[in-house]
């Protein structure tokens, strides 16, 4: 029989072959049709696939399109904040999982405002935590926590500073991950946390386009040497916590060995991913200055886009057996 790493690739060569013939045959087909019903002259199969490779590379090799840029609110300040020596940088520390401290901040900004009707033109949510761990290994306080970093706080500090924005028509700025568009073995409580944090900014961005304020999603890819997230040290710290916590019973069914296994592929990740960050920053920085910001940027390597593509619009039974 064959092995299960065997089989995914012969499924991947024959959905690229499937894809290949239904692109040089099946679209040419109703491209004809369309321009028959327009009355246009047909056009070749060639010239079809031609096209199609051509929009593929506009959309994923080309740089962004400029979509215009808005005005600087008092272009000296700006230009001394790149100096990163600006009098009208202020850096406050808060905790975004305390109701107390992420309101003292707002007031905080009304004061340094001192404007009666003050305004904010962005806030992006950032602060995140993230772990690892099979749903039966994970305990209960484990999601909340991650939930009350990544999702609550990004609820808490939006609500608060939302009235400032509304009255700017500004942006609010969520970054998720590519992991709240799809799931991964042993990172429930992260994906849970992101895929909620795309769906609150989705019904954000429905309420919000009446008060001229625009929602978009940051999408990073796999940044883990980039940004440090996951070490080694903290693969041991995590294993021994989740193994020492387990049931009896979850450790006697899964076992010792079948626990290391996933523990040693933790560990593999640790020196993996994209080791510069600038395709979020200036994903982040379109999203707060462009004109017509996108409403999902998605800042990753290849595969992982591609990765994000099937199992975000391909049937589940297909994903599944091409990535688990």
């Amino acid at each position: 029989m064959a092995s299960l790493p065997a089989l995914r690739a012969v499924l991947l060569v024959a959905l690229s072959v499937f894809l290949t013939v239904v692109l040089g045959f099946g679209l040419p087909a109703l491209l004809n049709a369309f321009m028959r019903m327009l009355g246009l002259p047909e056009t070749s199969v060639t010239e079809c696939i031609v096209a199609l490779y051509a929009v593929f590379v506009l959309y994923v090799a080309t740089p962004r399109i400029p979509r215009g840029l808005v005005e600087d609110k008092g272009g000296d300040g700006a230009k001394e904040l790149e100096e990163l020596h600006s009098d009208r940088m202020k850096v406050v520390q808060l905790d975004v999982c305390n109701e107390e401290q992420v309101n003292k901040a707002v007031d905080h900004f009304r004061e340094i405002l001192g404007e009666s009707e003050a305004v904010l033109w962005a806030v992006v949510n950032n602060a995140g935590v993230s772990t690892f761990g099979e749903v039966e290994f994970t305990s209960m306080d484990t999601y909340k926590h991650v939930s009350e970093v990544n999702l609550w706080g990004t609820i808490r500090v939006t609500k608060a500073v939302l009235p400032l924005i509304r009255r700017a028509k500004g942006r609010v700025v969520n970054v998720a991950s590519m992991y709240g568009r799809m799931g991964n073995i042993m990172r429930s409580p992260y994906c849970i946390s992101k895929y909620a944090v795309e769906a609150f900014s989705d019904c954000l961005r429905y309420e919000m386009k009446a008060w001229g304020v625009k929602v978009s999603v940051i999408e990073p890819g796999n940044f883990i040497v980039a940004t440090g997230i996951l070490t080694r040290d903290i693969v041991a710290t995590t294993a021994n916590k989740l193994w020492s916590e387990a049931p009896s019973e979850v450790k006697e069914d899964y076992g010792k060995t079948h626990f290391e296994q996933n523990m040693a592929l933790m560990r593999s990740y640790c020196s993996s991913g994209q080791k510069d960050t600038v395709s979020v920053l200036d994903d982040i920085t379109d999203a707060i200055m462009s004109k017509r910001p996108h409403t999902r940027y998605s800042p990753m390597e290849p595969h992982w886009w591609i990765r994000m593509q099937v199992m975000t619009h391909l049937p589940g039974a297909i994903s599944d057996l091409l990535y688990f």
